[in-house]
């Protein structure tokens, strides 16, 4: 588990607009249920955020992000991974979901057409609402979730940008990942990885780099030295900095790329 059930996101700044927040039941383009969680800016300023949460999938953690996002001007949806082999209600019975063993048939379930099928109708919800059609997306995801945020820099979402914090770049399984598949990421990618991260080493990153540069990707690649895997969380006070760091980018990035992107 990247996030325990009780994480929540380093606070950011002071609110630059009132944000509402509510969730949603949507229904995937293979017609499969998908829970997600969806706020609001009330004064939208920029793109809209496509939030993948890690291998535990749609916790409060990511319901809070989205929430800080909207403050910041930002309308955002974080969605769930597990509908079509837990239903789209599981997350109300916590304790039988509480731990990895739990999940892992519900992770091994997983397929790249359910997944892309998700993503297809969290996208098209984002660009359904008011001034959506205008409005670019943006992927940010963490640890699993920043794996399946790179793929989303593929051509064929048509995203402004894709943002991964420690997202596994390299195969897995037997699936390409993101490094053999940087010829396909069109999108501006920014990724973060924490310098100690034993899951994903040093020279992982940097083959992913230079798979996004021999690709012609416009990338930027940072590694926070000293850090450990999900070192964004509020409780991990001796990354504050790095914390800061870290919004602070996304927000510059998200603001770069407002304008990028299409469906």
């Amino acid at each position: 588990m990247c996030y325990d059930a009780d994480a929540v996101p380093p606070f950011h700044g002071p609110p630059l607009t009132p944000a509402s927040s509510t969730e949603l039941r949507l229904t995937a383009t293979d017609g499969a249920p998908l829970a997600a969680f969806r706020s609001l800016p009330d004064a939208p300023a920029g793109p809209a955020m496509l939030v993948l949460p890690d291998n535990r999938g749609l916790s409060r953690f990511y319901e809070q992000l989205t929430r800080r996002l909207a403050e910041q001007g930002l309308p955002a949806l974080a969605i769930d991974y597990f509908g079509r082999s837990a239903g789209p209600g599981y997350r109300d019975r916590p304790a039988e979901f509480a731990g990895l063993p739990n999940l892992m048939p519900h992770l091994a379930a997983l397929t790249r057409d359910g997944l892309f099928a998700d993503f297809d109708a969290a996208l098209a919800h984002l660009r359904g609402l008011p001034g959506g059609r205008r409005r670019a997306v943006i992927s940010l995801g963490f640890c699993m979730g920043g794996r399946f945020a790179f793929m989303t820099a593929h051509r064929r979402f048509a995203l402004a940008g894709a943002i991964g914090l420690y997202g596994f770049p390299d195969s897995l399984r037997g699936a390409p990942g993101p490094i053999q598949l940087a010829p396909d990421l069109t999108a501006p990618i920014l990724g973060m990885f924490a310098g100690d991260d034993e899951g994903i080493p040093a020279g992982m990153v940097a083959a992913f780099d230079d798979a996004l540069a021999a690709a012609g990707n416009q990338r930027e690649i940072i590694t926070y030295p000293g850090t450990t895997h999900g070192f964004f969380e509020a409780g991990a006070g001796a990354f504050e900095q790095e914390c800061a760091d870290v919004w602070r980018r996304v927000l510059g990035f998200a603001r770069e790329h407002a304008n990028l992107g299409g469906d």
